[in-house]
């Protein structure tokens, strides 16, 4: 009789701690911030960017987007198609994302390091056709609750003023 009761009370306990591991789990969990979504939003630009998925990077930039570069929406879709067809193989690297937030705007500052190879290139050689180091500043806004881009400026890194 006392085993009964023994393992009636454990079946309890276990069920208890089996209830408890779930709500402890979520609330030790951090909340993602504004900044996690932000940061987010550029790497997915930046690994649809590797993939030359031209409708993935255009789900991150909004449909305003100005650039003091002169290019709208769909100047950037024509610049990236031009880098996808020119570039069989295209690399983004970015060591670190400075972002700031404040309210429903967010920027963006980092520098990427981006490589192109082309069709003609073989695999094996040591530097891409194209290579260079650019300064970012991405400017951003929520748009019915998702970050989107609405303007970047960028320049080779030691030619301009943009912050490093």
């Amino acid at each position: 009789m006392l085993d009964n009761a023994k393992g009636a009370a454990m079946k309890i306990h276990r069920s208890m701690l089996m209830l408890a591991i779930p709500v402890l789990l979520l609330t030790a969990c951090p909340k993602e911030t504004e900044e996690d979504k932000v940061k987010k939003v550029v790497t997915s630009i930046q690994q649809a960017t590797e993939e030359k998925k031209i409708g993935a990077v255009l789900e991150h930039i909004s449909k305003t987007y100005r650039d003091p570069q002169g290019n709208d929406y769909n100047g950037i879709k024509g610049l990236l198609a031009f880098y996808f067809f020119r570039h069989q193989k295209v690399s983004v690297y970015m060591p670190n994302i400075d972002i700031v937030v404040t309210g429903q705007t967010a920027k963006a500052v980092f520098q990427a390091i981006l490589t192109g190879r082309g069709a003609g290139e073989a695999s094996g050689g040591i530097l891409p056709e194209s290579l260079g180091a650019y300064n970012f500043e991405v400017l951003l806004i929520k748009e019915d609750g998702t970050w989107k881009v609405t303007s970047a400026k960028w320049e080779r890194a030691g030619e301009g003023t943009l912050p490093q």
